[in-house]
Parts: C-alpha cells; sequence; structure tokens
C-alpha cells in the first residue's frame, strides 16, 4: 500500500474547501505521497484534529469567520507540540508579513492557483518528510 500524507484544511467556506480539494488533487507532485484531506470549518475542530495526531500538514484559511487562519496557526504554532507545518491562504500578497507574524511555513493568495499552491504543499510534505526521516 502507498504511504499517504494527511492534509488539515480549515475553513468556514465550503467552496474554498473545495478549491484546496482540487488543487492538490490525489498528488500535489509526484514525489509527494497521495493525500487525504480532513475538513474543518471551526477553530476547535482544528484543535481536535490536531489534538488526535497524525497530521502532516495545516491549511488555514486566514479570511476564515469566526477566528482567521492567521490566528488559528499562531495558537497552534504556540499550543501544539510538534506542530504540522501551515500553508496559510491570504485575501491579497500584501498579507505576507501577517502570514510571517502567525509563523506560518508558507503563504499563497486566494482564490487558489492550482500550481502555486500545489508547489507550496508538496514543498511542505517533502519538508515534513525529510523531518520524520
Amino acid at each position: 500500500m502507498q504511504p499517504t500524507a494527511t492534509v488539515l484544511v480549515y475553513s468556514d467556506d465550503s467552496n474554498t474547501r473545495e478549491q484546496v480539494r482540487m488543487a492538490a488533487g490525489r498528488r500535489p507532485a509526484p514525489d509527494v505521497p497521495f493525500v487525504e484531506f480532513v475538513e474543518c470549518a471551526t477553530p476547535d475542530a482544528v484543535l481536535r484534529e490536531l489534538d488526535k495526531g497524525g497530521i502532516d500538514v495545516c491549511v488555514l484559511d486566514g479570511e476564515a469567520v469566526p477566528m482567521g487562519g492567521m490566528g488559528v496557526c499562531r495558537q497552534i504554532k504556540d499550543e501544539v507540540f510538534n506542530c504540522p507545518p501551515v500553508l496559510l491562504l491570504m485575501g491579497r500578497p500584501q498579507d505576507a508579513w501577517l502570514a510571517t507574524w502567525s509563523r506560518a511555513d508558507a503563504a499563497v493568495t486566494l482564490p487558489v492557483d492550482p500550481v502555486e499552491f500545489a508547489a507550496s504543499l508538496a514543498s511542505l510534505l517533502r519538508h515534513k518528510r525529510l523531518l520524520s526521516a
């Protein structure tokens, strides 16, 4: 059986979660594992899933309501032991400084560009694999 990576996707907008799934596909690059998605619509659901373990990368929507992905990112980086890498979805490129403040490992803008998103996700999966080896 092929190894898989588990990607948590947080957004209150089901369309954004779908954009992420479609952009990543089953495998964002040939040299990374197939991906399975865990979808969360609330910050509490994100924390519950991270507490369970097994998440390889988090994709957080910076435009989510009531708590944006930047705030969620900063919280999990502070509170979750061995926090997985975070790919932040930003509303505008000018928000890159906020992505840095939130301690996101990578950031892309909305709407999701499939090529840019898949490349960023694959990079985080590669990095996670190197750290785990």
